[in-house]
């Protein structure tokens, strides 16, 4: 009964057509979508994830990594008394404007690293060294830098020179990191030299990065940091997090994506469940034909389950298909963002399993209401 259940399903190939490719649009549209959400907070993290240190320590008013009030630099000293800590060393971020050589200006997120230790130095390096950055008026790019400074005909490489308010940047290397939600690209230099490309203010320190001591639990030594210092300190995984719901609570961005993501799963379920009506309904003479013969509403009801979660099962592998390899082919060119984690195949996996059981729900209906007679008729 079952493979005469899904012979009736691939002979009438319009309705199938219709099926699959109504289900394959809602997975692609429910998967891309949010695929595209995760990558563009993925973005918001990018400054964390570059850094890479285990803790961070920010004033006290700092919510999240993209947000930056500036310390007094006598902070560093204090979070280094604290008990637990092994090192703290300053770190500037900060967005600045740099003039390129045709004379056009640029933002870029300046970085000003340790000038001793390196500390948060990018970890993939094109080309140079990073210890290069120690030379007078040198500067590390990005990846970004380079395409976006490309746009303008301008071709970075080690050795070209450009303006940060009006003193002189010189490529000293080349590296890759974590495209951010800003856009802008990453410039990196030592900590003494970001303090004068910044414009003069009473505060420049825009963070401490902390290691705590091999034996010293990060939890324990966040707290103590807080407590001790007056500043906010932040495990490097908790600063993610809580930048990530920083956005979540406080940009349209949740809203802007729930709203296609609803879209998908209320087409989803007008075709699909409006087709497989359609369908059941043309075929309710074959149907009653069988319960005229014997076969019990059980056995009616597995074949319009089988036939149902079939056409799922195949619109679900093809939606979710093609966003793959959208996202393969926008990784390549940097943009959109996109992150397809596993739970975005789970979550668009069940929703397409509740718009097949909401469409057999309604050739179910139909199927209980016929009467055996009906095919005398």
């Amino acid at each position: 009964m079952l493979r005469l259940a899904l012979k009736m399903l691939f002979g009438d190939r319009a309705k199938y057509g219709m099926l699959v490719c109504g289900l394959s649009f809602c997975a692609l549209l429910m998967s891309q979508q949010t695929s595209v959400f995760c990558g563009l907070l993925l973005w918001t993290t990018a400054t964390v994830r570059n850094i890479r240190v285990p803790i961070w320590v920010a004033d006290s008013k700092v919510e999240q990594a993209n947000e930056v009030v500036s310390m007094r630099e006598i902070e560093v000293q204090r979070v280094r008394s604290v008990p637990g800590v092994q090192w703290a060393v300053p770190l500037f971020w900060g967005i600045q404007q740099a003039r390129l050589p045709d004379g056009t200006f640029q933002a870029i997120q300046l970085t000003g690293l340790d000038g001793a230790s390196l500390v948060g130095r990018p970890a993939i390096m094109r080309s140079g060294r990073i210890e290069d950055l120690r030379l007078p008026n040198a500067v590390i790019v990005d990846q970004v830098a380079i395409s976006k400074f490309a746009k303008r005909g301008i071709q970075l490489k080690i050795g070209t020179v450009f303006e940060i308010n009006d003193k002189e940047a010189r490529v000293v290397g080349i590296c890759e990191t974590q495209r951010s939600f800003l856009g802008q690209p990453y410039v990196f230099t030592t900590y003494s030299r970001a303090l004068e490309y910044a414009p003069p203010q009473r505060k420049l320190l825009s963070f401490i990065l902390v290691q705590p001591k091999p034996e010293q639990d990060p939890a324990a030594l966040v707290r103590r940091i807080s407590q001790c210092s007056g500043l906010r300190a932040f495990e490097s995984d908790t600063f993610s997090w809580g930048t990530l719901m920083w956005y979540v609570r406080n940009t349209g961005i949740p809203i802007s994506f729930g709203t296609v993501v609803l879209l998908g799963l209320v087409v989803g379920i007008a075709i699909a469940g409006q087709t497989f009506y359609l369908f059941v309904h043309e075929n309710m003479r074959f149907l009653a034909a069988l319960k005229a013969m014997g076969a019990t509403f059980q056995v009616l009801a597995q074949m319009v389950l089988l036939q149902a979660f079939t056409v799922g099962f195949i619109g679900y592998g093809i939606g979710v298909g093609i966003a793959a390899i959208f996202g393969n082919l926008v990784l390549q060119k940097g943009e959109p963002p996109f992150y397809m984690p596993w739970q975005i195949l789970v979550f668009t996996g069940g929703v397409i399993l509740i718009i097949c059981s909401l469409s057999a729900a309604v050739g179910l209906v139909k199927v209980a209401r016929t009467e055996a007679a009906m095919v005398f008729k």
